[in-house]
């Protein structure tokens, strides 16, 4: 009975106070995703997580403060309502499939330097307990470009990137190859292209730092869509180059 009791405990991080959220059910992951809360507090936005919010329940497994404070809200074997309608590589059902973080941040300013530190000490953590790939950590913009913009243009990929995590340009970057299709190499990294300018959208926040709005496939408000910005190209090619010399996943 103790033993059976044991392994049906959730499993805690000891990194994270614990605050429970009734908002999951069973799944695993293969990848992280980043949010930010775009609310007025971190307490504020564990109000949400542990309810529901206007659109419903939603959660994360983890949330961190803007002091750098940890929250896990769900156990990492459990599903989190954090991704909603996304795709990413074919992955159709995000939810199952990833570890949700939300950041406390309005979406407009910048992540204070005790935050991110907490950012990458939990990916470290998460990553190496779960072999998740460190590249694989996503923008919730990323797998929702049409709906989303999370974490925004102001977050410090670079900075993860450093730490070893998530897929960066290397620099100095080498011109992309004649007849080089920027297309096919947004799709390799793994964006949906259902909707192309949504998908490219998020490419520029991530890589560029250049924020848009989208609704449906149209960049909307003062700035309309620039196409393919110069860089833009050699960006792709060395993130193509880079995913494909990785070592492909046993079976």
């Amino acid at each position: 009975m103790l033993l059976a009791s044991c392994a049906s405990a959730p499993a805690r991080n000891p990194l994270a106070e614990w605050r429970a959220s009734p908002n999951h059910d069973a799944r695993r992951a293969r990848v992280i995703v980043l949010h930010h809360t775009e609310m007025e507090s971190a307490q504020a936005a564990l109000h949400t997580l542990q309810t529901r919010n206007s659109g419903g329940p939603v959660s994360a497994h983890y949330l961190v403060g803007a002091d750098g404070r940890l929250y896990q809200l769900v156990p990492e074997s459990e599903r989190a309502w954090h991704a909603g309608a996304s795709r990413w590589n074919g992955i159709g059902d995000l939810n199952s499939d990833s570890i949700g973080i939300e950041i406390d941040n309005d979406g407009a300013s910048p992540f204070p330097d005790a935050q991110v530190d907490s950012v990458i000490a939990l990916l470290e953590d998460i990553t190496t307990r779960l072999r998740i790939p460190r590249h694989l950590i996503l923008a919730h913009a990323d797998i929702a470009p049409t709906r989303k913009r999370d974490p925004s243009a102001r977050f410090p990929w670079q900075r993860l990137a450093e730490a070893g995590f998530g897929l960066w340009p290397r620099a100095p970057l080498a011109p992309a190859p004649e007849g080089f299709d920027p297309w096919l190499a947004l799709r390799l990294i793994g964006y949906d292209l259902s909707a192309p300018e949504a998908a490219r959208c998020a490419f520029h926040r991530r890589y560029r730092g250049r924020e848009c709005r989208v609704e449906g496939n149209l960049l909307v408000g003062a700035e309309a869509d620039p196409g393919w910005l110069p860089g833009d190209l050699e960006i792709l090619h060395d993130l193509q180059r880079q995913l494909l010399a990785m070592p492909q996943p046993a079976p």
